[in-house]
């Protein structure tokens, strides 16, 4: 198997301490906020049901170079609670036959994900391979929150790989047992291992 992008050793997760208080590529222009209005109409929108509403959002964005999703309001206020004090994560994803390591900061209504090696290399100016906006405008009305990703960097990751990283990142943050192992990665540094990780997505430990 491939050698994977980061071993046990190799990372000491204390040294990206002096960065979790900075803006993670401030002031990248794809992170500007597109209001909902551009991407659908709103007042056709208000009079479809919430499973209508969703499946047209995600069949809207096929074969358009974005990622279309969606979730319930409570999951959605979930993960914007929690990613208040733990904001940041990694998630190793399968690449050819090893895995590659991607570095996540969750601050809601954003997601961005970019490779750990790049953000180890750069910081701040490391540019997101993926970011992910939520629109909350009908989450008190129907209960959904709309997302939508976008694939900044394709020679970098796939649109199924982008899914892919949006479902498990939501995951880790929705999951109880798996949210433990965020709060750890953020608040007990010194406790966190990377190969727990690996173990909750079922990954072989190296």
């Amino acid at each position: 198997m491939q050698k994977p992008a980061i071993s046990y050793g190799f990372l000491k997760w204390r040294s990206l301490g002096s960065r979790r208080t900075l803006s993670f590529a401030t002031g990248f222009n794809p992170l500007q906020l597109k209001p909902l209005e551009e991407i659908i109409d709103i007042q056709r929108a208000k009079n479809k049901s919430s499973k209508e509403l969703a499946d047209i959002w995600d069949d809207y964005h096929l074969g358009r170079g974005h990622i279309g999703s969606s979730m319930k309001a409570k999951l959605y206020h979930l993960v914007e609670h929690r990613a208040v004090d733990c904001r940041y994560f990694v998630i190793p994803m399968w690449k050819g036959s090893g895995y590659t390591t991607m570095f996540v900061q969750v601050q809601m209504p954003h997601m961005l994900f970019t490779g750990l090696e790049d953000y180890k290399a750069r910081g701040t100016q490391a540019a997101p391979y993926f970011t992910v906006t939520c629109y909350t405008e009908f989450a008190d009305s129907k209960d959904l929150v709309l997302i939508r990703g976008n694939v900044v960097l394709p020679s970098k990751l796939s649109d199924s790989e982008a899914k892919w990283l949006l479902e498990t990142a939501s995951s880790f943050y929705l999951n109880d047992q798996r949210y433990k192992l965020v709060e750890r990665f953020n608040k007990q540094t010194r406790e966190f291992e990377f190969k727990d990780v690996l173990k909750a997505l079922d990954m072989p430990v190296m």
